[in-house]
């Protein structure tokens, strides 16, 4: 976007001690492309002030709602506006900010996953509908340079047919009962009325879904599901797993958890076809190993010979430079600003140079939530995905 002026964004949460919208912040500002000017970061008047002021934000955009902030945004000359709205909020505030920025004339981009429940969701669509405006979601590990080449990889054949799809997402930090002693990202994420109706399934099981159905191509079109709780009174699962029954005959595994005690961030990815087959980990993400019936084994790397152009453009060091999530993120953030200037309707579909993930990803990772929980709580061996919009948007 050279030559492009910034992109002015707010932000609807993430003030001080939070995670996440740190995150957002590193990631929107690593090119240089967009640039925060106002913001509702917290409840608390005090910590509100203080996180404006730590950001360098004049202190009169720092608004004490996001309602207040809409209403003085829309009346801030045009060349000064705010843009496009981040939402780094726990999950029962990404719905009802969501639809507000929008119907407001605002962009934006969100945490996920997208809303509470597939109802949320399909509302906070009819307003992108209505709008006219981009929505973006933070599904981060999508946007590795090399989940785009597995992807690339997949979609040309490389693989044969798709047998096999198994995605794992590994925590333990969840395994002690810290959301009852006062961690407020366990405390949240943990109560049904703040996280919605899955815990470690909304959290990082939607991240393993989005990631398995954007690789392989492919939609889930049935799944069995187990949801458990392993830590005493906890009143949300911390611990899932599925089989998966794909369209076109393809099995797959899901299993996430955040009570493997010890586990990291262990996100990996393997898709098997008739030829051969792609592993992938998060903790490692600047390789891809290719196994083969055939011949030996290969490592790709990142910035390394053999790459698809579409994996190149998301690269930003050479060859044997370390980097990660920060970057990962970046990415998504880049294609959602270049979406904006080019006044696009929609994320672009897979395979586009500028793809970010958007309200399909939001609805399939819903579905998706809702069907596992339906399953695991009932005596049906199978259950079907709600269906949702084909590809793009």
């Amino acid at each position: 976007m050279s030559g492009q002026p910034k992109i002015r964004y707010g932000m609807a949460g993430g003030g001080e001690g939070a995670f996440i919208g740190a995150v957002h912040r590193m990631a929107a500002a690593l090119d240089g492309e967009f640039a925060l000017v106002c913001g509702a970061f917290s409840s608390d008047a005090e910590r509100n002030r203080r996180s404006a002021e730590a950001l360098g934000l004049d202190p009169a955009r720092a608004y004490a709602t996001l309602d207040a902030l809409l209403a003085a945004e829309g009346a801030v000359p045009e060349d000064q506006r705010m843009e496009a709205l981040a939402i780094v909020t726990p999950n029962h505030l990404h719905a009802p900010m969501a639809i507000a920025a929008l119907d407001a004339g605002f962009h934006v981009m969100s945490e996920k996953p997208m809303a509470l429940n597939l109802a949320e969701a399909r509302a906070i669509a009819e307003a992108v509908a209505r709008s006219g405006k981009l929505y973006g979601l933070a599904f981060t590990y999508s946007g590795y340079p090399l989940i785009e080449e597995a992807r690339v990889r997949v979609a040309r054949g490389d693989f044969g047919a798709i047998r096999l799809v198994q995605v794992e997402y590994s925590q333990g930090w969840l395994s002690e009962p810290i959301d009852r002693e006062g961690n407020k990202q366990a405390e949240w994420r943990t109560d049904p009325a703040r996280a919605g109706l899955g815990g470690c399934l909304g959290d990082i099981g939607t991240h393993a879904f989005q990631l398995a159905e954007h690789v392989s191509g492919l939609k889930v079109e049935q799944l069995s599901a187990d949801l458990t709780a392993h830590v005493p009174g906890r009143r949300l699962d911390d611990d899932v797993a599925a089989l998966l029954r794909f369209e076109g005959g393809a099995r797959g595994v899901l299993k996430a958890s955040q009570v493997a005690a010890g586990d990291e961030n262990g996100l990996r990815l393997r898709i098997h076809g008739e030829k051969g087959g792609l592993d992938w980990s998060q903790m490692e993400p600047n390789t891809l190993t290719l196994r083969w019936l055939d011949r030996p084994a290969e490592i790709v790397r990142a910035g390394g010979p053999g790459l698809d152009a579409s994996t190149m453009g998301r690269l930003r060091v050479p060859a044997g430079h370390p980097e990660g999530y920060i970057e990962a993120f970046a990415n998504l953030y880049r294609s959602f600003g270049r979406a904006l200037h080019a006044d696009a309707a929609s994320s672009p579909p897979p395979g586009a140079a500028d793809w970010f993930p958007g309200v399909h990803d939001g609805l399939r990772t819903m579905a998706f939530v809702e069907a596992m929980i339906e399953n695991s709580a009932g005596e049906a061996k199978w259950t079907s995905l709600a269906e949702s919009p084909g590809r793009g948007g």
